[in-house]
């Protein structure tokens, strides 16, 4: 007789991958949290005393083809940081808690330590996002994906109060741009980078160049910066008229987002640091500076936007978090309608 498992799915697997990581999983948990692991939904208790008129906030993202070169490094273990960082990093932009995480992991064969690796990223960016992992789906799918490869899908929800939402509406001609660095490439522009450096130029995961301090995959898999606590303190503390996520789309394309239609904003090169490999993908991949600053971040992984009487204390604040936060840029009156954003050097 045929059974599941020699069609290729194994029931018995994914039982054992629920039970290795519940006790994980339950380190994620706030008070709120109603339910536990295994169930068919995630209960969560809203925390509704603390708010007047709470909107709740959602996303979802993946972390693109940087999943091939956590399978290049054979190394799983921050690559659902990550995913926790993309969702909450865009839940925040609104002003958001984030309250609940829910994870996808799809994938041909089910690899239990490997999936439990996958994991164990993902408790660790909800612990650093304050939100618990209430719940996921294994999906175990065979003829669907290669051998030894996955894809991750992410889920957040996040809450705020109406009258402290931030939509850039705020934003206005003399505002100033702070720039908070990013760790890297974070979870974006992967497709370009990997053909650039691993096609290109022919190097490996393990290629050590002289401008780079770590091996090339190592600096490719550090986990993107997860802003929600030190970015909601602030909030608490200083009108804050705009936040932008710089994912895809880079800088260009991802501030225009949070501006005014009468707004522009004037970024100037050179005002932060550029992590080097940065430097690495556009001289292997002979990439003009434009595309780079539309499809890389640029060592910049989210804007803070305020009146210049805020910058001051903005600055101190994030700096003194570690955060490194630089003046990238001015609002000023758009000058072309098609035009939101304007470099200087």
């Amino acid at each position: 007789m045929t059974t599941y498992r020699d069609a290729g799915v194994d029931i018995q697997a994914g039982d054992q991958f629920v039970q290795r990581i519940r006790s994980l999983v339950r380190t994620t948990f706030r008070p709120e949290v109603v339910s536990d692991l295994g169930g068919f939904g995630g209960l969560f208790r809203f925390p509704s005393a603390q708010y007047h008129d709470p909107i709740l906030v959602s996303g979802t993202d993946g972390v693109g083809t940087k999943l091939k070169v956590a399978a290049l490094m054979d190394r799983h273990d921050t690559i659902g940081i990550d995913l926790v960082a993309m969702c909450a990093n865009d839940v925040l932009v609104s002003g958001a808690e984030p309250l609940f995480f829910l994870d996808y992991l799809a994938t041909g064969k089910l690899e239990v330590s490997k999936a439990e690796s996958i994991v164990s990223g993902i408790v660790t960016g909800c612990r650093e996002a304050g939100c618990a992992l209430i719940g996921g789906e294994t999906a175990e799918m065979p003829s669907c994906y290669p051998d030894h490869e996955y894809d991750l899908a992410g889920f957040v929800v996040g809450v705020v109060e109406r009258e402290k939402i931030i939509d850039g509406k705020k934003v206005a001609p003399g505002d100033v741009a702070i720039g908070l660095s990013s760790t890297g490439l974070h979870s974006n522009g992967f497709t370009l980078a990997r053909q650039a450096l691993f096609e290109q130029a022919g190097w490996t995961g393990t290629t050590a160049l002289s401008e780079l301090d770590r091996p090339l995959g190592e600096i490719l898999l550090t986990p993107t910066k997860i802003y929600a606590k030190h970015v909601r303190t602030l909030l608490a503390d200083c009108d804050i008229h705009g936040l932008a996520h710089i994912t895809g789309g880079g800088l260009t394309g991802n501030v225009p987002r949070v501006l005014p239609s009468h707004c522009e904003i004037l970024i100037k090169r050179g005002a932060w640091p550029v992590p080097e490999i940065f430097n690495v993908i556009q001289r292997t991949g002979h990439i003009e500076e434009e595309e780079m600053f539309r499809v890389f971040n640029m060592g910049i992984g989210m804007v803070v936007i305020v009146a210049s009487t805020d910058v001051d204390r903005v600055l101190s604040y994030m700096n003194n978090l570690g955060e490194g936060a630089y003046i990238i840029g001015e609002i000023g009156e758009r000058t072309s309608p098609d035009r939101p954003v304007r470099y200087a050097h």
